[in-house]
């Protein structure tokens, strides 16, 4: 009697915990992750600060409509193959609902592609080429951060006051550096007519030979240069440009340079008074700001990098378009996500139906050196939605769905 009791406890015991699986399952939403997070540490490891910080306070406040949320992360290593691999991985093995993330523009296309052929939800939280958003747009891929379009319509506001005729580019030469200095030339030029355009380089993302780029650059004796390089190519773009004196007397308009994870590294070898889009955390004053300041500075005891707002960004988005669909079904998170609206350490954003791109916006203003490190002054925070392309101009270039 004994024995069988024990068998019959056993088989219950195995019973329960069979059930047990299912149901554990079920109380949670799975979400894959992909970033460069080897090839780019400066920028995605905040990146990932950011999103571990958000997926904390949600899962702390009760999760998505009470399920946990689970994020299953890779490393796609900065090449686009290996991301594909990983996103197939995410969504045929680990059974995620949704994708999110990517740093560089090439891999963000990719991914994108995959969401578009696989009809799986892809939430881009970094990827600036506004062909993620218009020519190679899909109605799988959302957006967090300001596309280039919008960047560099902020950046031409400022450019178009400067008396410079003569301009120079200088850009990584791949999808990401390529739609800057295209879209950036065609904002400016209808501010400016009178503008020309003298010169163009365009060396490898992460090889720059900065002697060289340098000295082209002079040659064509420019009024102005827009810059595009970031990471370790901007450190020597800047030490090369500042040992020839390519910036006296020069302005540069530069994209990304304020942002901390690419101001800091140049310490006091900043060049003072360049035009830049950026992120500075030490100067904004707002009840929202500080809240997500105080939280993140008290979990990693340091200080937040503009990949730490788009990480944070991106796992709230993530969460609210589950929290609104109420479901995980592909086409209810499309449809909960255009016109979300929703808060974000910048204020409230929204993604925007036509071309699913969020209204997130940058800050603007001029790079200057205090207590020998680089810092943004004079900047004013541009609103995303006062920058997004015309509704025209997204009827035009993106494809129907």
């Amino acid at each position: 009697m004994l024995r069988r009791n024990v068998l019959l406890g056993a088989a219950l015991g195995a019973m329960l915990a069979g059930l047990a699986g299912p149901a554990l399952a079920q109380a949670e939403i799975k979400i894959g992750e992909i970033n460069s997070y080897s090839a780019l540490p400066s920028f995605t490891i905040p990146y990932r600060n950011g999103w571990q910080l958000a997926l904390e306070e949600i899962n702390a406040a009760g999760g998505v409509n009470g399920k946990k949320l689970v994020v299953i992360s890779k490393d796609d290593s900065g090449k686009p193959a290996e991301a594909v691999t990983a996103a197939n991985e995410l969504v045929s093995s680990e059974k995620v609902v949704m994708l999110t993330g990517t740093f560089f523009s090439h891999i963000g296309l990719a991914v994108s592609d995959f969401a578009k052929q696989k009809k799986i939800f892809f939430l881009a939280a970094e990827p600036l080429s506004d062909a993620v958003t218009l020519e190679k747009g899909n109605r799988y891929t959302f957006r967090l951060r300001p596309s280039n379009y919008m960047q560099a319509s902020m950046l031409a506001e400022e450019a178009a006051k400067l008396p410079a005729k003569r301009w120079a580019t200088v850009a990584p030469n791949y999808e990401y550096g390529q739609s800057a200095v295209a879209v950036f030339k065609k904002v400016l030029s209808a501010k400016r007519p009178d503008i020309e355009w003298v010169g163009e380089q365009w060396p490898p993302q992460g090889k720059i030979d900065a002697g060289p780029v340098v000295q082209a650059l002079a040659a064509t004796n420019p009024e102005a240069i827009l810059n595009v390089t970031f990471g370790p190519d901007l450190v020597k773009f800047v030490r090369e440009g500042n040992t020839r004196g390519l910036f006296k007397n020069r302005a540069v308009v530069s994209f990304l340079t304020g942002e901390p994870e690419y101001l800091d590294p140049l310490k006091d070898e900043t060049p003072e008074g360049w035009i830049v889009t950026g992120y500075p955390w030490y100067d904004i004053k707002t009840p929202e700001h500080d809240k997500f300041l105080k939280a993140y500075q008290a979990k990693f005891n340091d200080y937040p990098r503009l990949g730490s707002i788009v990480g944070y960004g991106t796992m709230k988005a993530a969460a609210a378009i589950l929290a609104k669909a109420n479901a995980t079904d592909t086409e209810k998170l499309i449809e909960a996500a255009k016109g979300l609206k929703m808060p974000s350490p910048l204020g409230e954003i929204y993604f925007r139906a036509s071309d699913q791109q969020s209204t997130l916006g940058a800050y603007v203003g001029k790079t200057a050196v205090k207590d020998g490190k680089g810092v943004m002054v004079d900047s004013v925070y541009r609103d995303g939605k006062d920058f997004l392309p015309s509704e025209e101009d997204v009827a035009k270039l993106r494809p129907k769905d």
